[in-house]
């Protein structure tokens, strides 16, 4: 499946097990896919390498058949044994060539951008989006460049004619204004992962996010 053509961003899941209230981690994305999430990124940084293989290969087979990639943060090795639809990568991790001479021409490839500067050079890049980080300040992630903030965001939308995929900090109260300032998706870790219903957060992100002023236009 070309996975680069069929996928809708418009609700991205981020996965942290630590913030799933002792829940299955399968669970949750899969009441999150339920409520909209069009797109499941599994971020694992302190399991094994098994066990990180194996909650791959076990959300491929209950999400990718439903139409739901799941992207691999970091380890391309991970991605290709589970025969997961796509690699996330950072500016420290495999460079985006190389993740797409590896990955493919149809899957997935997302790069993390911190600054102005980075968000340029990515455009040179055979990537599908890039994830723009952070839009606020979040406790899920403290190793990170100065917020964009939605002044940013509208700069970066204005300059960029990639992908934005916007992340940190975002949730229920401010997810229709991220989607104004011109995101293309919005990304979440702890809005859908510590819901009390994560089926019901994420169908509350995509309704915000369908919500934004119509002079945006169609994402």
């Amino acid at each position: 499946m070309n996975w680069r053509l069929h996928t809708d961003y418009r609700v991205y899941l981020v996965t942290d097990r630590e913030l799933c209230l002792g829940r299955p981690l399968e669970d949750v994305v899969l009441a999150a896919v339920r409520g909209g999430a069009g797109a499941v990124q599994l971020r694992e940084k302190h399991a094994s390498s098994r066990e990180f293989l194996e909650l791959a290969r076990a959300l491929v087979s209950r999400i990718q058949p439903l139409g739901i990639p799941l992207i691999i943060n970091d380890r391309a090795d991970i991605a290709l044994a589970a025969g997961a639809a796509g690699l996330h990568v950072g500016q420290s991790d495999l460079p985006p060539a190389d993740a797409r001479l590896l990955m493919g021409p149809e899957a997935i490839v997302g790069l993390s951008v911190e600054t102005p500067e980075e968000l340029k050079e990515a455009e040179a890049y055979d990537i599908d989006y890039v994830g723009l980080s952070p839009v606020f300040a979040t406790p899920t992630k403290t190793d990170t460049h100065t917020p964009w903030g939605l002044e940013g965001l509208r700069a970066a939308r204005a300059i960029s004619p990639l992908r934005l995929v916007a992340i940190g900090g975002i949730h229920n109260d401010n997810a229709a204004a991220v989607a104004e300032a011109g995101a293309h998706s919005l990304a979440v870790v702890s809005e859908i992962c510590s819901a009390e219903d994560p089926e019901e957060a994420a169908r509350r992100l995509l309704a915000a996010f369908d919500c934004r002023t119509p002079q945006q236009g169609a994402f």
